[in-house]
């Protein structure tokens, strides 16, 4: 009697998504699929899924030399895995935790940051494993693009294919990363890195070498990193607000302008205007200081403690906030004796964004 058989070759390489998850994160993935009751669904037994998992994990391995470099992972001819399943690939392996990226973001990309991630796990009870893939990941895109001229978020997208989203998440890492912003004081806790990475696309689209659409003036100049590092020309100008607050006829003047706008508008207004001179003298001070390193890591602990605290405290709805932060900063354009519009509008249309996403009322 013969016995017809249908055999199907095929060199596709298969990706299991949930063997691929545990393999980003867990050491022991055997254990969790088996408490998931695969073996029960699939009636294999133990020795099966062992060799199952065993077998995708070496396919996992030599696969992530070519995830360090995601344009190789197209180009190569090994692994046979559609164009689909290598983005899958891809942007699992580059995705990470907001509570891991919480704890590292502003520090440096270091060996002395790395010693700390046992402590980061059993903080955030993210696996060590996974906290080393993201913080290596972290520090791989950070050198690879921290000398790269042009846009931060093209470069990442070029280099590791990723998605936009993910793309201007790393972009915000590395642009914290490179200008050591504070971001660990607790009473920046309530802050979600949502909130900074904000900010940061903020200030690399206005405040960057690469904001001003041109190279920096000296020709023997070597910035190459174009959205990488704050405009330090830029930085040495603010200093020109400083009259907005030691002028006392342009700050009554200001004050006035702004209570006349707001008066009706605001259900704060009486605080506001008690407490205008404070705010200015705060948000001018702060531009004033940033040609200091320390005073610009300190930048987020200084517009919480100079704006959103004392805000706060009187109880300002947001609303209230939106409303002053935009007539404080058009009034300005009414003031005859002020000759730095442009850059008032460069610091303040950044900034205003900033406190608006930085104030939770």
């Amino acid at each position: 009697m013969t016995s017809e058989l249908d055999i199907f070759v095929g060199n596709t390489t298969l990706i299991d998504e949930d063997v691929y998850r545990l393999w980003l994160d867990v050491n022991d993935a055997v254990a969790l699929r088996v408490r998931s009751g695969i073996l029960e669904q699939t009636g294999a037994t133990a020795a099966v899924l062992q060799s199952d998992t065993m077998d995708h994990y070496r396919t996992f391995h030599m696969l992530e030399r070519l995830l360090h470099a995601p344009p190789k992972l197209l180009h190569q001819l090994i692994f046979q895995i559609p164009p689909s399943r290598q983005a899958l690939l891809i942007e699992r392996y580059y995705a990470f935790d907001e509570a891991f990226v919480r704890e590292v973001l502003g520090k440096k990309l270091s060996k002395g940051t790395k010693k700390d991630l046992d402590d980061i796990s059993t903080k955030t009870g993210i696996t060590l494993k996974s906290c080393r893939r993201q913080f290596d990941n972290f520090k791989r895109v950070f050198k690879v693009v921290e000398e790269m001229r042009g846009s931060l978020v093209d470069n990442i997208q070029q280099h590791f294919l990723l998605s936009d989203r993910l793309a201007r998440d790393y972009a915000a890492i590395v642009f914290f990363a490179n200008n050591r912003f504070e971001t660990g004081k607790k009473k920046l806790q309530y802050l979600s890195f949502g909130d900074f990475a904000f900010c940061a696309e903020l200030m690399i689209q206005n405040w960057t070498l690469g904001a001003v659409g041109e190279a920096p003036t000296d020709p023997d100049s070597q910035v190459d990193d174009m959205d990488v590092d704050l405009d330090k020309e830029f930085l040495q100008d603010l200093k020109e607000l400083k009259v907005l607050v030691a002028d006392k006829d342009l700050l009554d003047l200001h004050k006035s302008l702004v209570c006349t706008a707001l008066r009706g508008k605001l259900g704060v207004f009486s605080e506001m205007e008690a407490n205008f001179k404070n705010l200015s003298r705060g948000l001018v001070n702060v531009a004033a200081k940033l040609t200091h390193n320390k005073d610009v890591r300190d930048l987020f602990v200084d517009l919480v403690e100079k704006f959103v605290e004392p805000c706060r405290s009187d109880h300002w709805p947001l609303n209230d906030v939106r409303l002053f932060l935009n007539q404080y900063s058009a009034s300005v354009h009414s003031l005859d004796g002020f000759r730095h519009q442009a850059l008032w509008d460069r610091y303040m249309g950044t900034l205003r964004g900033c406190l608006l996403r930085l104030y939770h009322d």
